[in-house]
C-alpha cells in the first residue's frame, strides 16, 4: 500500500491534482470505523470506472515505444510489400509483351528483371473459380479474409480487454501466433496457402494493435488522472500527442529497417529465398515486442456484470463514431497514395532500384524528423488533434493532388523525394493524432472497445486502399491519386462539420468536466476534507490511527 500511495503521490505533484489513495483512506482501523464506513460508502456510490491508474514508468514507456518499433512495419510494409513480392516470385512468367521487356507502355527504356517483376505482379495469373487476379490482388483478398475472420472476435476482445483477467494472455498470443505465421511462408511455393498465412497476420495485428492502443489509454489517465477539468485539458493533449508521436517515429524507424532489408534481398540471385528470409526476420523481430506484454496493465476489475453492448458502446459516442469515419478514410487515402506511387516509380518512370531504396527510405525515415518538430508548434498554437489530423489530410491533398495533375509527365527525382518527405509526414501525422482522438473520446474503462474498433478500421482503411491501387488502378496511377484526392476531401468534411472535437469529446466521456462540475472523484475529495475537518475537532481519532498503524508493524 505504500508503494501504490507513493505512486498516486507522483501523479499529484506533477499535475497538482490532491487526489486520496482510497486503498490507504480505507484501511481497516478499530478506532477509525466511522470514517472508514463513510469512505467505504463513497466508493461504492462513485462511479465504477473513476479508479487512478499508477504514474507510467520510464521502462514502461520504453517499452510500449519498442513495441512499435516491433510492429508497425507489419502493415505497412510486410502484408502489401514483403507478401506480394513473394507471391509474385512464385507465379509464372507471363509472356513478354509485344515492345519487348526493356520498353514500357510510355517508351521508356526499362530494365528487364523490373520490368518483369512488375508484370509479375500486376498480370492477373491466378485462377479463382472462373476469373483471374494478380499477386497484389491476391493480397489483398487475402488481407480482406483476415479482417472478415477478425470481426466477430471484435466483441470478446473488446470485453476481456476492459475489464478481463487475460490482457497479457491475449496481446501476448496474438503476438506470437502472427509472428509463427510468418515462418513458413517458403515451404510451399503455392498460391493457394498464402490466403491462409495473411489472413492469420491480420486478425493477430488487429487484435496485437488494440491491445497496445489500450495500455496507451491507460498511460495517459495515469499521467492526467481520471478526470480534468476543461482549462487543464491542454496537459493531456500534451502528453497524449508526445506519447502517440514518438511511438509513430519508433515504428518509422522499424519500417525502414524492413523495406532496407528487402531490397537488399532484392538483388540475390534466389530472390524467392531472400524474401522467404526476409519474412522470418519479420515475424523474430515482431516477437521481440511481445516482451511489452509485462507491462500491461489490468485496468478496473467489476463487481457486476458488463453489459452486452458493451463492445458497442463507442457507436453510443457522437464524437467517437465521427472518429473511426476519418481513421478509415486517412488510412485509406494513405495506402492508396503510397502504393499508386510505389507502382508508378516502379512500372511507368522505370526508375533504377537504388532510386527506389532512397524514396522507401525518405518515406519511412522523414516522420522521425519531421514529426518531433511538428509537436513544439502544435502546443504553441495550442492545436488539437482533429486540427493536426487535418493538416495530415491536407498535406495528403496536395501530394495526391498534384500527382493527379502531372500524372503524364515523367517526374524529376528532387520532385519525388520532395513528394516522398510530405506523404509521409501526413501519413505520420495522420496515424499519430488518430489514436490521440480515438482515446480521447473514450470513457474510463472502455479503452478496450474503443482501442479494438479503432484498430479493426484502420486496418478494414488500409487494406480497401491497397486494393484500389493495386487492383484495376494498377498501371494508371492517375487513378489512385484521383480517388485519394476525393477520399482526402470527404474525410476533411467530415472533420470539419461532423463537429468532432477532442476536449468535447472527453467531457461527454466524462474524462474531462467544466469547470465546477462534480464527480466521483470531486466526491472523494470533499469526503477526505471531511475527514480532515473532523479529525481537527476530535483529536482522539490520530491517536487510534497510530494505534492501529503501530499495530500493522507489530504484526
Amino acid at each position: 500500500m505504500a508503494e501504490e500511495s507513493s505512486e498516486v503521490q507522483s501523479n499529484q505533484e506533477i499535475f497538482h491534482a490532491h487526489e486520496p489513495n482510497d486503498e490507504e483512506i480505507n484501511r481497516p482501523t478499530s478506532n477509525a470505523g466511522d470514517v472508514s464506513m463513510k469512505m467505504e460508502s463513497t466508493r461504492e456510490t462513485s462511479r465504477p470506472y473513476s479508479t487512478l491508474e499508477h504514474k507510467p514508468s520510464r521502462g514502461e514507456i520504453w517499452v510500449w515505444y519498442v513495441y512499435e518499433l516491433c510492429s508497425y512495419f507489419v502493415h505497412i510494409a510486410l502484408i502489401p510489400i514483403v507478401f506480394s513480392l513473394i507471391i509474385g516470385k512464385i507465379v509464372d512468367l507471363p509472356s513478354e509483351p509485344p515492345r519487348g521487356w526493356n520498353t514500357n507502355a510510355k517508351g521508356l527504356t526499362c530494365r528487364i528483371h523490373e520490368m518483369q517483376l512488375y508484370e509479375r505482379l500486376t498480370r492477373r495469373s491466378i485462377s479463382v473459380g472462373n476469373s483471374k487476379v494478380s499477386p497484389l490482388e491476391w493480397t489483398s483478398i487475402s488481407w480482406a479474409i483476415g479482417l472478415v475472420l477478425a470481426s466477430p472476435a471484435l466483441r470478446f476482445i473488446s470485453t476481456n480487454l476492459d475489464h478481463g483477467q487475460n490482457q497479457q494472455a491475449i496481446s501476448g498470443a496474438a503476438t506470437a501466433i502472427g509472428a509463427f505465421f510468418c515462418l513458413p511462408v517458403g515451404f510451399f511455393k503455392v498460391t493457394w496457402i498464402f490466403p491462409l498465412y495473411i489472413a492469420m497476420i491480420a486478425v493477430a495485428i488487429t487484435i496485437a494493435t488494440a491491445s497496445h492502443t489500450r495500455h496507451y489509454g491507460l498511460m495517459i489517465r495515469g499521467f492526467v488522472g481520471p478526470n480534468l477539468q476543461r482549462q487543464q485539458f491542454p496537459i493531456r493533449r500534451g502528453v497524449s500527442s508526445q506519447l502517440s508521436l514518438f511511438a509513430t517515429v519508433f515504428g518509422s524507424l522499424g519500417t525502414a529497417l524492413i523495406v532496407a532489408f528487402v531490397y537488399y534481398m532484392l538483388r540475390i540471385d534466389n530472390i524467392f529465398i531472400g524474401l522467404w528470409v526476409v519474412c522470418i526476420f519479420s515475424g523474430l523481430m515482431w516477437l521481440a515486442g511481445i516482451v511489452h506484454i509485462i507491462t500491461l496493465r489490468p485496468g478496473a476489475t467489476l463487481t457486476f456484470p458488463l453489459p452486452k453492448d458493451h463492445f458497442l458502446s463507442i457507436f453510443k459516442s457522437h464524437h467517437g463514431v465521427g472518429s473511426l469515419i476519418v481513421v478509415g478514410l486517412s488510412s485509406f487515402t494513405s495506402m492508396c497514395i503510397f502504393t499508386g506511387g510505389v507502382l508508378y516509380l516502379v512500372g511507368e518512370l522505370c526508375l533504377k532500384p537504388v532510386f527506389l531504396l532512397y524514396f522507401w527510405l525518405i518515406y519511412f525515415v522523414s516522420p522521425s524528423i519531421s514529426l518531433p518538430l511538428v509537436q513544439p508548434v502544435q502546443l504553441l498554437l495550442k492545436a488539437d488533434a482533429v486540427k493536426m489530423h487535418l493538416l495530415g489530410l491536407v498535406l495528403s491533398l496536395v501530394t495526391s493532388g498534384v500527382g493527379f495533375q502531372f500524372r503524364e509527365d515523367n517526374w524529376q527525382r528532387h520532385h519525388i523525394f520532395i513528394f516522398a518527405a510530405l506523404q509521409s509526414t501526413s501519413t505520420g501525422l495522420m496515424h499519430t493524432f488518430a489514436r490521440v482522438l480515438v482515446m480521447d473520446c473514450s470513457p474510463a474503462g472502455k479503452e478496450g472497445t474503443f482501442a479494438m474498433w479503432f484498430s479493426w478500421v484502420k486496418m478494414v482503411g488500409t487494406c480497401l486502399g491497397f486494393a484500389v491501387a493495386s487492383g484495376a488502378a494498377a498501371g494508371n496511377v492517375g487513378t489512385s491519386f484521383g480517388i485519394a484526392f476525393c477520399t482526402a476531401a470527404v474525410a476533411m468534411v467530415v472533420s470539419i462539420y461532423g463537429n468532432i472535437s477532442d476536449v468535447a469529446g472527453a467531457v461527454a466521456a466524462g474524462t474531462s468536466g467544466e469547470e465546477g462540475e462534480s464527480n466521483g472523484l470531486d466526491n472523494r475529495n470533499s469526503i477526505k476534507n471531511d475527514e480532515n475537518e473532523n479529525a481537527k475537532k476530535e483529536p482522539a481519532l490520530p491517536v487510534g490511527e497510530e494505534a492501529a498503524e503501530e499495530g500493522e508493524k507489530d504484526q
